[in-house]
């Protein structure tokens, strides 16, 4: 046998021996495949040359070969084998599980692929910009397209840094895997595994290429960042020449606009004479219908609006003294609907003329300036009348005469017409190619006569007293006030003098326009203002309509006006603000930016807020709200409704659907918002160290109502008694239980005290419920005649079951009384103080029919009022206990002083059945 074990001792190391001398043969493969890099530069990852066209073969000789580091030598450059203790080197041990050739090469293809994507984004990018560069040169002096290029070099530069930010995942993945596979072996130390060395090589590699395209990207974005504030200063520079411009004004000046006129004059008659010819005989049709339709969408809107507007819209001759609230909202709306009317008829009658190809290129500026022109005069005029109200003076917003506020109706309304004729002028000149001169002449008279009308205001005599009616004469403006028009006046005429026009004309403009907007404002905020004040909604027609139809109280409809208020704040702001950037050389584009910007990324420091994020985690946490409530009362109204469920059970699962709901909708809300749950972990920790302190025993109370709520030992409607407290459960909620007592009395016990504590439960499994009713008599009557007479007595009640059936004791003997008690069982404990009142006067009616009677008189003893019990009058009433309830012991205590008839009584004689009773009695008070 022992020559047997060596012989297989000495076969298995033959075997080791051999299978390790061929592993080293196949391990000596790469040590030359290494010593030829020119021959195959891309078989360096451990790979022979020829294993290249094989990789599933190739692939498995290096996981034999890492698969026992410690066994086999791995040959290096000079053919000597390494030691079996380079497998305990950090670099060899990271390497343990180094990727398969396989694997490196698939993550160096999706690497590239990923690499050549972002090459050629940034290529694009590049050329981009380039083509957006020579753009902006070209138009150089054109605002509106510089504006608009100005958006799309944001959008690109946006695009360059989505671009650079979408490497840095993989860049972290490099770093990642550099640090496990550690720094490579320095001098004197042995040398890695080549899969090792070669994945190093090709991650750092691979991090270069990754850096080079970042660093490109980050030339791109200052290249981007640099044509965008180039754009911003030329439209600067632009703006400014604009109003600083200054002209020459001298006599030639004007003999040459005076013969540009002339010619002006010519060409404009001409043309437009050949266009209506023109179309008058061949697109006859086609201009009809375009009007016929503009009229139709006008009176649509107008009429539309009409019908729903009309008591905002139009003065009531029967309301004697409107109230401001009312006079606002006429002045508001009966300039916004007129005025969006009169938009929407020249919108629709530019819109179809051009559709039909009505309009003529030349013509069609000159119609697009008159149809503009016409509804901003429209819109001033219209709005100087709802506010000054020159016809009725109980209509009028601001206290000033009858004459005064006519006259200050005129002027506005003639500013407003030259201001509007200068800019249609100046418009037809353009379109036309009139020399500028013309153009610089038509705004010099037109800044000269605006300035003096503004001088002439300032001796009008508007004003008057609180005490003076709107019919007197009238009196002169502050001499602030006049001092300002004069100055006012005066600088306009000495620009448009000095050759500043251009800035004269700007002043005048805003001076209408600006102020006319800024005046819509003002009494949008006044009427926001008005209506969330408190109870003014409820005067209101809508106001009136809620409380009719949603039956809301007047706190409910104040908080509808608040909210009305503050819609109208936001609806003023967001109309009127873009309304006045505009007039103030702002573009749309511009604007469409800045709007963009304030709702998607305001940025505090490091943190970047978006408002349409939380207004769409809003939202979805409103919804979700919404579809909980909608799917609890779907369920109790219809699942658990039908099946006959407990209401108990129907609050339980309702509660837990209400918890649930709410808590994914905040979830859902969050994540919409763009808040990451994982960055709430301070804030857990935080609330952690919240409730380790101060926050515990709200958390006990939370965790003690989801308990009650799923291990139910009451529900909503039972009668529960727990220490002092008795009555119904009316709500369960999360930190307390709301307990009614039997006098209406609400109280909110900890939910903690009712998990802690013993609980009693009248109705827990059903409402069956067992009365007491005690009754002595004396010693003359027969024991057995007053048990069946009190048998017969509550057989004889209807509510008093059958099953358990009724039945009488003889408790105990007194002094002078026998004592008996009736037991009955009733459906309902909750009716068992009645049932016992009619069984009490039953009694008493059938004993006295029965001459069961008192053959001596009634002893009556003096008792202080301190002893006196069972009377309402004397003793307070607990919490807890019915009006007129006494406690048991006190009873026993009287019965004892007095001596009673041989009528039935309620108070017990006996001192050890009150004992037996007290706690019952304390328990159920209705007893």
């Amino acid at each position: 046998m022992h020559f047997v074990a060596k012989l297989f001792a000495v076969s298995v190391c033959l075997l080791s021996l051999a299978g390790a001398g061929a592993v080293v043969a196949q391990n000596a493969q790469p040590a030359q495949t290494t010593a030829q890099p020119a021959q195959a530069p891309a078989q360096t990852n451990n790979q022979p040359a020829q294993n290249g066209a094989q990789p599933a073969q190739g692939g498995a000789q290096p996981a034999q070969g890492s698969a026992q580091p410690a066994q086999n030598a791995q040959p290096a450059a000079d053919g000597k084998p390494q030691p079996a203790a380079n497998a305990q080197q950090p670099a060899a041990g990271a390497a343990q599980n180094p990727a398969t050739p396989a694997q490196a090469n698939d993550a160096t293809i999706a690497a590239d692929a990923g690499q050549s994507q972002t090459a050629e984004q940034l290529a694009r990018a590049g050329k981009e910009l380039a083509r957006l560069k020579d753009l902006i040169a070209k138009a150089s002096d054109d605002d509106i397209a510089l504006a608009e290029l100005k958006v799309q070099v944001d959008a690109v530069a946006k695009q360059i840094i989505a671009t650079s930010i979408a490497t840095r995942p993989r860049l972290d993945e490099i770093k990642a895997r550099l640090t496990e596979l550690g720094d490579p072996p320095g001098e004197g130390q042995p040398p890695e595994a080549d899969i090792v060395t070669a994945e190093r090589k090709r991650l750092l590699a691979e991090r270069g290429e990754i850096n080079a395209l970042t660093g490109e990207a980050e030339g791109l974005s200052v290249q981007a960042t640099k044509l965008s504030n180039g754009i911003t200063a030329t439209r600067r520079a632009l703006f400014s020449n604009t109003l600083l411009k200054n002209t020459d004004v001298s006599v030639e000046m004007f003999d040459e606009a005076l013969s540009a006129t002339a010619n002006e004059t010519k060409v404009l008659s001409r043309s437009t004479t050949s266009w209506l010819t023109f179309v008058w005989k061949y697109k006859r049709i086609p201009m009809l219908t375009a009007i016929f339709l503009s009229i139709c969408a006008a009176l649509v809107f107008l009429v539309g609006s009409n019908r729903l507007f009309s008591p905002y819209i139009h003065h009531d001759k029967s309301d004697e003294e409107p109230s401001y609230f009312r006079r606002l909202s006429v002045a508001f709306w009966s300039t916004f609907i007129p005025t969006i009317s009169t938009a929407a008829f020249a919108l629709s009658s530019f819109f179809f003329l051009h559709s039909f190809n009505v309009l003529r290129s030349d013509i069609t500026p000159i119609i697009a300036i008159a149809l503009a022109v016409t509804v901003v005069g429209f819109f001033v005029t219209t709005l100087a009348n709802a506010v000054l109200s020159p016809s009725d003076s109980r209509w009028r917003l601001v206290r000033v005469s009858d004459r005064g506020a006519k006259v200050l109706l005129v002027t506005i309304f003639a500013m407003a017409l030259v201001n509007g004729l200068d800019y249609m002028f100046g418009g037809i000149s353009e379109a036309l190619g009139s020399p500028v001169v013309l153009t610089v002449v038509k705004s010099f008279i037109a800044s000269v006569i605006i300035g003096l009308i503004i001088i002439a205001s300032a001796w009008i005599k508007p004003t008057l007293k609180h005490d003076e009616p709107f019919d007197a004469p009238g009196r002169p403006w502050p001499r602030l006030v006049s001092i300002v028009l004069i100055l006012t006046g005066a600088s306009l005429i000495i620009a448009a003098a000095t050759g500043y026009v251009g800035l004269s004309r700007f002043i005048a403009t805003q001076i209408i326009i600006t102020g006319a907007i800024l005046v819509m404002m003002y009494i949008g905020f006044l009427t926001g203002k008005a209506v969330s004040r408190q109870g003014a909604f409820a005067e209101t027609a809508a106001g009136r309509y809620l409380e009719r139809r949603f039956k809301l109280e007047q706190v409910g409809l104040d908080q509808v006006g608040l909210a009305a208020g503050l819609s109208i704040y936001a609806l003023v702001i967001l109309f009127f603000v873009p309304l006045i950037l505009l007039q103030w050389g702002f573009q749309i584009a511009d604007i469409e930016s800045w709007t963009y910007r304030a709702i998607t990324e305001i940025k505090i420091g490091t943190i970047t807020i978006s408002l349409m994020g939380i207004m769409a985690g809003i939202l979805f946490f409103i919804l979700g709200y919404i579809v909980t409530r909608w799917v609890q009362r779907w369920i109790d109204g219809n699942i658990m409704a039908r099946s006959r469920v407990d209401a108990g059970v129907r609050n339980s699962i309702r509660t837990g659907i209400g918890y649930t709901g709410v808590g994914l909708a905040c979830l859902i809300g969050l994540s919409a918002a763009g808040i990451d749950l994982s960055n709430l972990a301070l804030v857990a920790g935080a609330l952690s160290l919240g409730v380790g302190f101060g926050l515990q025993n709200i958390v006990s109370n939370f965790v003690s109502g989801l308990i009650l709520l799923v291990e139910r030992p009451f529900k909503v409607g039972d009668w529960i008694v727990s220490g002092t407290t008795e009555g119904f459960v009316k709500r369960i909620s999360v930190r307390a239980t709301e307990i009614e007592t039997f006098q209406h009395q609400s109280i909110m016990m900890p939910n903690s005290l009712l998990i802690n504590a013993s609980v009693g439960n009248w109705t827990h499994r059903n409402k069956l419920g067992r009365s007491e009713i005690a009754v002595t008599v004396t010693y003359a009557s027969d024991p057995r005649r007053i048990m069946d007479l009190l048998a017969e007595i509550a057989a004889a009640h209807p509510m008093v079951l059958k099953n358990p059936s009724p039945s009488v004791g003889f408790t105990a003997f007194g002094e002078d009384r026998m004592t008996f008690e009736l037991r009955i069982y009733v459906a309902d404990v909750l009716t068992g103080g009645g049932v016992r009142n009619d069984l009490r006067v039953a009694i008493y009616e059938r004993f006295r029919d029965e001459g069961i009677g008192a053959p001596f008189p009634l002893k009556i003893e003096d008792v202080p009022i301190e002893d006196q019990t069972g009377i309402e009058s004397h003793e307070p009433e607990k919490v807890g206990e019915p009006k007129g309830a006494a406690s048991a012991e006190t009873r026993a205590a009287d019965s004892k002083k007095q001596a009673a008839s041989a009528a039935p009584l309620d108070e017990e004689n006996e001192e050890e059945g009150s004992k037996r009773r007290a706690s019952s009695r304390r328990s159920n008070p209705n007893r």
